[in-house]
């Protein structure tokens, strides 16, 4: 399995993440979304995914890109260790959580966006710090109301991590890094921490990423 990453990545992080809680072994190929003018511009890399983007995962001769898409591929090829409730309801509740950060908030605050808001409409850095608070936050506030059903334990779902936790501990990186204030959001919080003392979220975080810098 070969993974195409980024180590500060948020798509590619909950990738590794997923990788991570079952154990699966994979070769991490860094593509530098900044160096080279961003290597997954160039063809060699659109030849892999057409998009543009990271992650693209290659496994068994196919091609998945889409962090989601990936993680739940990993999920029925790799059954063991599921990042998915056994029911419905429950199921449904996990993506809809995972989508509220990968669909409404995360997209907002992506490179590419930024590079648009501060290159061609010529936003300031203060602006652009607002703009990612602004969507961070709104992102945060309804992840913490989902979280009020009853349904979550030690994670997201229950006392087990799964596709949720997956998608929440880049969010929370992402959110740390440019100083949005975690107080008002105490379950997120609070699962963050539990997360963040297992060994496949460690592994997985930038900081311990060949590509580190």
């Amino acid at each position: 399995m070969k993974l195409y990453t980024y180590f500060r990545s948020s798509a590619a992080y909950r990738v590794r993440i997923a990788l991570g809680l079952k154990g699966l072994p994979y070769e991490a190929v860094p593509v530098h979304l900044l160096k080279n003018g961003g290597e997954q511009l160039a063809e060699a890399y659109r030849g892999i995914n057409p998009a543009a983007l990271v992650p693209a995962l290659q496994d068994n001769g196919a091609t998945i890109t889409q962090s989601m898409a990936i993680i739940e591929y990993l999920d029925e090829v790799h059954p063991q260790t599921p990042l998915l409730p056994a029911d419905p309801a429950g199921r449904a509740r996990v993506r809809a959580l995972a989508q509220t950060i990968a669909c409404d908030t995360h997209p907002l605050s992506n490179l590419r966006v930024l590079k648009y808001l501060t290159g061609t409409l010529g936003i300031s850095e203060e602006a652009k710090t607002a703009w990612m608070h602004q969507w961070m936050t709104l992102g945060l506030a309804a992840f913490e109301a989902l979280l009020g059903d009853g349904k979550a334990g030690r994670y997201c779902h229950g006392d087990t991590p799964g596709l949720a936790d997956c998608l929440l501990m880049p969010q929370v990186f992402n959110a740390q890094r440019f100083g949005v204030d975690l107080a008002p959001y105490p379950q997120i919080a609070r699962i963050a921490a539990n997360c963040a003392e297992l060994p496949a979220f460690q592994a997985a975080h930038p900081s311990q990423q060949a590509d580190a810098e």
